[in-house]
């Protein structure tokens, strides 16, 4: 959903803002620094924030959290961290919708894949209620299947919530591509055994993303279509 279907940063930044004010918190993240915080969930996301406010980590290392390299979880507060998810997730589900909007074309690039009989599913580390109501008011009727971070299932990279929806649709890996905009996504098309299509419009540059193993890239949601029907 991020970075790949909808431009959500300019609420993300909001909202991570204020809950970092709420705290009592000095510093601000930036619209361009918020990019990297999001990708693995709003745990994690509060995490690398905290860290870069309080001088732990540069903004490039903060793709550390959450790996296998990080070393910059032990250093930031847990009870901390907890307290600033309960504020920051009921208020990103009230504020999710006043920044945020289609990138050119995914909504037509949806109704084509529709029109031709292609199943569609969205499946993000966002917290589930959000995945859902913005699956709903901005691309309405047209996914097959949206989900979100939820209780008992492993966030991506972690292939659970690929294989749920799978079961969903009714199909099976090699009917299946998985398109997104980060490491995460080439990670968690990986672990799942799907191919993958990245797209150069979101939250990672292509060098980046050319540097962590993207092989077919799309520079336009016309790209995608001719991708996967072409």
């Amino acid at each position: 959903m991020d970075g790949t279907i909808l431009d959500t940063v300019g609420d993300l930044t909001d909202a991570i803002n204020y809950t970092l004010g709420t705290l009592g918190l000095s510093g601000t993240i930036s619209y361009e620094d918020a990019k990297f915080m999001f990708g693995s969930g709003v745990r994690v996301a509060l995490i690398r924030a905290v860290a870069l406010i309080r001088g732990l980590a540069s903004t490039h290392e903060l793709l550390k959290v959450g790996t296998d390299r990080d070393d910059i979880t032990e250093k930031v507060d847990s009870d901390l961290i907890s307290k600033a998810e309960a504020i920051m997730k009921p208020y990103y589900a009230a504020h999710n919708d006043i920044k945020t909007g289609q990138y050119p074309g995914t909504g037509r690039l949806l109704e084509d894949l529709r029109s031709a009989g292609i199943k569609t599913a969205v499946v993000s580390n966002k917290p589930d209620e959000s995945v859902r109501a913005l699956s709903n008011k901005l691309f309405p009727g047209l996914f097959n299947a949206a989900i979100g971070e939820q209780p008992g299932l492993n966030r991506k990279p972690a292939p659970d919530m690929i294989k749920k929806t799978l079961r969903e649709l009714g199909i099976g890996k090699k009917e299946a591509v998985y398109i997104g905009d980060s490491e995460i996504d080439l990670q968690t098309a990986a672990n799942s055994g799907l191919d993958c299509i990245t797209v150069t419009w979101g939250f990672r540059s292509r060098e980046f993303l050319k540097d962590h193993g993207a092989l077919i890239f799309a520079d336009s949601a016309e790209d995608v279509f001719k991708l996967i029907h072409g």
